[in-house]
Parts: C-alpha cells; sequence; structure tokens
C-alpha cells in the first residue's frame, strides 16, 4: 500500500480542516476554570482553561471580548461557547471562543436577555422617555438598606458636596424575593411626596444572585412610570441591571449616583458670585454707556436748545434792526435831499416870488390870469393878487 509523505503544513492544514468541519468541535459548550489569564494590548484575550484532569487553551479575540459583562480573572469558573481548530503555524490546537458566562449563572443570563430585549422592544429604553435630573435638588428620597454601605456613601458624598440637602430615606430590601415588592413600594411613596425632587435607588455590590432582584419586570415598569426622575446606583461599574437601562440616569456605583443628584454648593456659592461680579461689571458697564450717552445727547439737545434759538434770532433780529434804522435813515437822508432840491426847485420857480419885487398878478373870477389889455378891457371884475394878499375889483367901464 502506498503512503503519500506530507509535509508538517500539510499535516495541520489536514487536522485543522477535519476540526473545521466536525459538527461537534465547531459548536462546542465547555465549562472550566480560568488560568494563566493574559489580557493583550490588541484586545484579545489568551487563557487556559482546566479541571482537575487536563486543560486546554483558549483565545478569545477583541470583537468577542467587548461584549463581556464582567472582568475574567485567574480561578474563575466560567463556561465559553466556541469551536476547536488547529493553530497551523505552531501545530497545536486550542479553542476559540465567541461567549463566555460566570458559571451557574447561566439561566439567569438567558432570562435577564429575554426580559431585557423585551423591554426594548417595548420602548422602555429609549432615551425620549427619560426625564431630566434637577440641577439644583433640595430633597432627596433614597431607597436602600437602612443598613447597609450604599446610604451610608450617598450622605457621605452629599455632607461633603451640600450639608443643605435633605435625604429622605427609604428603608428597604435590596436583595432576596421580597426585596423586589419593598422596592415598589418605595417608588410609590416617595412620588407622592410633592417635595421630593429625584429619587435614588441603590445597592452596593454583589454577585448577580444578589443583584438580580433589580432585574425584575415590575420593578423595571414601576420605575419607568415613575413620576420622579430615578437615578440606579447599583453594584459596582461593570454590573448592569434591567433597572440601570429603564432608569433616567445610571451610575456606577452609589456614591457616584449621589454626585450626580447633589449639587455641589461650594461650586454653586462660586458659580454665584461669579455671576454676581460679572452681572454687577455689565450693569456698571451699561450705566457708564448710557450715561456717557446721556451727556452726548444733552450737548446736542442743548447745542439745537430752542432757547439757544431764540436767543441767536434776538440778536439777528437786533442786528437787522439796527440794519433797518440805517437803511430807513439813510432813505430819509435821500429823500430830504430830494425834497430839499425840489422845495430849491420850486423855491426858484415860484411865480409869487415875483410879487415880492412889485408885480401884480391879475385873475378874472374864474381864476382865469389875465395877461394883456384886451382881455382886461373886457372883464367886470378881477382880483389882484400882491405879495402880501389878494383883493377883488370891479371895473367901470371906459366912456368914449
Amino acid at each position: 500500500m502506498y503512503i503519500k509523505t506530507l509535509t508538517v503544513s500539510n499535516l495541520n492544514s489536514y487536522l485543522k480542516k477535519v476540526l473545521d468541519n466536525d459538527f461537534i468541535l465547531a459548536n462546542l459548550c465547555i465549562k472550566g476554570e480560568i488560568y494563566n489569564l493574559k489580557f493583550h494590548s490588541s484586545g484579545h484575550i489568551y487563557f487556559s482553561l482546566k479541571d482537575e484532569y487536563s486543560k486546554i487553551n483558549c483565545v478569545m479575540f477583541k470583537d468577542s471580548a467587548d461584549t463581556l459583562n464582567f472582568v475574567p480573572e485567574n480561578g474563575m469558573k466560567v463556561i465559553v461557547k466556541g469551536k476547536v481548530s488547529v493553530y497551523k503555524k505552531e501545530g497545536v490546537y486550542q479553542l476559540y471562543c465567541n461567549e463566555m458566562q460566570r458559571e451557574g449563572i447561566g439561566e439567569l443570563y438567558v432570562a435577564f436577555e429575554k426580559l431585557k430585549n423585551k423591554l426594548s422592544e417595548e420602548g422602555l429604553f429609549e432615551e425620549t422617555h427619560k426625564k431630566s435630573i434637577p440641577l439644583y435638588s433640595r430633597n432627596i428620597g433614597v431607597i436602600t438598606s437602612p443598613t447597609g454601605a450604599a446610604i451610608q456613601d450617598i450622605i457621605n458624598v452629599a455632607s461633603r458636596r451640600n450639608n443643605k440637602i435633605s435625604i429622605k430615606l427609604y428603608p428597604s430590601l435590596v436583595q432576596g424575593k421580597e426585596a423586589v415588592k419593598n422596592l415598589i413600594e418605595g417608588i410609590n411613596r416617595l412620588n407622592s411626596i410633592d417635595d421630593i425632587d429625584v429619587i435614588i435607588i441603590a445597592r452596593g455590590g454583589g454577585s448577580i444572585e444578589d443583584l438580580w432582584c433589580f432585574n425584575d419586570e415590575l420593578l423595571a415598569r414601576a420605575i419607568y412610570n415613575s413620576s420622579k426622575p430615578v437615578v440606579t446606583g447599583i453594584g459596582h461599574e461593570i454590573d448592569y441591571t434591567i433597572a440601570d437601562f429603564v432608569s433616567d440616569r445610571r451610575a456606577p456605583t452609589p456614591s457616584a449616583a449621589a454626585e450626580i443628584v447633589v449639587f455641589d454648593l461650594n461650586e454653586f456659592y462660586n458659580k454665584l458670585f461669579s455671576l454676581k461680579d460679572f452681572l454687577y461689571t455689565k450693569i456698571n458697564s451699561r450705566l457708564n454707556n448710557e450715561s456717557n450717552n446721556l451727556q452726548i445727547t444733552l450737548k446736542q439737545l442743548n447745542s439745537n436748545s430752542p432757547l439757544i434759538y431764540i436767543a441767536n434770532q434776538y440778536n439777528n433780529l437786533d442786528r437787522f434792526y439796527e440794519l433797518l434804522n440805517i437803511k430807513v435813515n439813510s432813505r430819509i437822508k435821500q429823500e430830504d435831499k430830494k425834497l430839499q432840491h425840489m422845495k430849491e426847485l420850486l423855491s426858484v420857480n415860484n411865480p409869487l416870488n415875483i410879487l415880492k419885487k412889485g408885480y401884480a398878478v391879475i385873475e378874472d373870477k374864474d381864476k382865469n390870469i389875465i395877461t394883456n389889455i384886451n382881455t382886461l378891457s373886457n372883464t367886470k371884475e378881477v382880483s389882484i393878487t400882491l405879495k402880501d394878499g389878494s383883493k377883488s375889483f370891479i371895473l367901470q367901464s371906459d366912456i368914449d
């Protein structure tokens, strides 16, 4: 029988093809304990799974590693899904993982994802439904265990940031079957108090089983229907619950929830004083500008004042009066000269002046001047004017 000679690469390629085409090896679900864990800078995770008898090398690439909702640790018992294949370069087989969950929470994880998808499809997680967190809350309602570390963390943060804040605690179970009922009652009770500005639901860290009450559908709907904004601070930063998704704001811890809700009083005062200084500066600047504008306007008004105009017109009137007097007097003098000249001419040519030399003017009764003897001979009544007056005479007829 002829046996073909293969290269190492041929062999590894053949083994890879055999493993990749095996249905069972391509769809494995393996449980074991993590050890030799390495987080590569590329985002890939390299580790081994072992039990008490054996081990297998594993790799989880970055795309799958980014979907994890917890941080793997050495010694942690997990269940992984993936396929077995050969790494041709080294000639070793390893498990390529695409999912990982902590052992014992598989059913809880499935229930969590199912409820999360259901509520998401109904729109309970939509940002458009989330209420705004007040910037300056004065009365805060807290639903948590009265003996747990969460309430102490919230009080410590509130005391440090703002000692004027009022905190109303609704004591509630935060673990176990009865916790959901307590939490819902707390939401309803705090919603009935008018002066409550915001509600914090808080709990310290724990396992998924410890936090499971916060994955309840009735609690999620109670948070969604709350008239007051709800902030959740449940577990640690890596812990996510259904309550976190449906709340108006999710904080990674109870302390962080208090940081979100309680405004810093000193920072508020500093901002207030800063705004006060800014306002005073603006007011003073505006007053100065308006004062300058007013002075300019007053100068313009004074420059164009009717009183000044009238005073100027009085000056113009006086000037015109003087000019008119000059013109009138000049005209009078001119006319007086003309009059004197005409008077002289009249005087020179006045026929009465000749009477002073002994001459007389003879007129008939009709005031016609008689200039010859014939007219005189035919006139019966005459008037003779001398230098000192006139006198009438009746003439007698000549006797031949």
